[in-house]
């Protein structure tokens, strides 16, 4: 009994890794979504407060899911050297990259309405802008539903070069 306690103990450490790094995906990939509901025109207080609340959870979710993936890569996973030697692994990293490249953009306008938010002033939002601000979420939503599909391919050994 003690020796398999003893042996679950990375066990668990890489359970809670994964987890962490599923959870936060989730979270980025529904805070994502919410943002693309809410986004439009002119938004109320309501909304406009939830979509700089949405971003920051996004942000942080999605700084989980890079340490816990760069954790996954180089303790808890296969091996860095599985995953390095994959191309699916770097377009994955690429996809998320792109993605969080692309984020850049929806974030900083909502650090700006914190600027009339907090003066009890709404942000001015032009049709334009929202329509900006939704082409560049759909494309992330895209992206970001690309990556588990690379990860299950990677994870079966596609892109691995023949044994």
């Amino acid at each position: 009994m003690a020796g398999s306690l003893a042996a679950s103990g990375p066990v668990f450490a890489s359970a809670g890794v994964a987890y962490v790094h599923y959870l936060s995906f989730m979270l980025c990939f529904a805070a994502l979504v919410l943002e693309r509901r809410l986004i439009r025109p002119d938004p109320n207080r309501q909304d406009a407060i939830l979509m700089v609340i949405t971003d920051v959870v996004y942000g942080i979710a999605a700084l989980a899911l890079l340490l816990s993936g760069i954790a996954r890569v180089l303790h808890f996973g296969q091996g860095a050297a599985f995953y390095t030697s994959n191309p699916l692994f770097w377009w994955k990293v690429g996809t998320y990259l792109a993605v969080g490249g692309l984020s850049l953009y929806p974030t900083i306008t909502y650090i700006l309405w914190a600027i009339p938010l907090r003066k009890g002033e709404l942000p001015k939002v032009s049709e334009a802008l929202a329509t900006r601000l939704r082409w560049i979420l759909n494309i992330e939503i895209v992206g970001f539903a690309l990556v588990p599909l690379l990860a299950s391919l990677m994870a079966r050994g596609v892109g691995l070069p023949a044994a």
